[in-house]
Parts: structure tokens; sequence; C-alpha cells
């Protein structure tokens, strides 16, 4: 996979190398909140791992998030599929240092890869799954030009939880561009 570059970030695949900067991230209480989860040393292996699978089987997954001022990893952002019901969906996914929140880096990012599943992988939509009262990536979901479709609950490692699907065909995403109603 090429880079993605914005203005501020680039997004590129995650390296083993990159394994301290996944720990700091999936380790951290107040980042995943929303996964009520806590993550041991060989659990933020297998998700780096589980990202390298992704790679290889679809040309994509979760990629680091990289300031392009310092070079610092900061998060990750990406595409996955994701079992939705009884089928699967194309996520934009995102989750960053706690540092690094209400900065506009995660929309930033997501928007990159929201283009990137509509332009370079010719998707016509894609859609993020958030726990229900997680209302930061709500307001990122809804700055993508998102809508939320449907109310479910969703099983994860703190059991079941209520989640929102939120999702934006190309169409709409370029209409509400155009429009000017979302940021360049």
């Amino acid at each position: 996979m090429t880079p993605l570059c914005t203005r501020r970030l680039l997004l590129r695949e995650l390296q083993q190398a990159d394994l301290p900067a996944v720990a700091r991230l999936l380790q951290n209480e107040t980042a995943m909140y929303a996964y009520k989860h806590a993550f041991t040393d060989a659990d933020v292996q297998a998700w780096l791992d589980r990202q390298r699978r992704r790679y290889a089987a679809h040309g994509f997954g979760l990629w680091a998030v990289v300031l392009r001022e310092t070079g610092a990893v900061i998060g990750q952002a990406g595409l996955t599929y994701q079992p939705y019901l009884d089928t699967q969906v194309l996520e934009v996914g995102y989750l960053l240092e706690p540092a690094y929140w209400r900065r506009g880096y995660a929309t930033e990012a997501a928007r990159a890869c929201r283009d990137y599943a509509f332009g370079s992988l010719g998707e016509d939509k894609v859609s993020s799954i958030i726990k229900s009262d997680n209302a930061p990536s709500i307001r990122v979901a809804e700055r993508l030009g998102m809508t939320r479709e449907a109310e479910f609950t969703a099983r994860y490692f703190s059991g079941e939880q209520p989640h929102v699907l939120y999702s934006v065909r190309r169409a709409d995403a370029a209409a509400c561009f155009f429009a000017g109603s979302m940021l360049p």
C-alpha cells in the first residue's frame, strides 16, 4: 500500500517496530474505554499480527497514524471488514492516543480512509460501528457525512454492548463535500 498523506498526517502499514506505539495505545485505559478490555502484551501482538494479515488478504487494515511534522505514531486508523448482524460492512475505524484528541486528527485520518475506500478501492459505501455512548466517535462519523442507520447489540471482550451503525455512500459524501457542509 502506498501511504496516505493528509495535510498533517501520514497513514502507513503498521510494522513490527510499531509494537511499542500499538501497546501504548491499546493498553491505555482512557483510549480504550469503549472496548472495556485490558490488553495484555500478547493481545497487542495479536492485534498487530491481525492487521498484517489484513494487509496481505485485502490490501488494507488499520494503519499507523503518523504526525508528518515529528514522525510520531499517535494512533491507528483504517479500513476493516467488520461483522454486522448477518453480513459484513467495510468499516472506517480510528483510535488515537488521548494526548491527540480534540485536534481534528481523527477526522482527518478517517476522511483519508473514507476517500481511499471510495477512490482507490471503488467502494460504494463505508460504515463505522460505534458504541452508542461514544459521542466523540459519533461526531467524527457525522463529519464524514455518515448518518445513523441502525442501533444493535455487538459482542466484544466485555460482553454485549449497545452500538450504532453509521454509514455514507460515495455519492452522498461527494454531494456533502461539494455543498460545503464538510471540511476539505
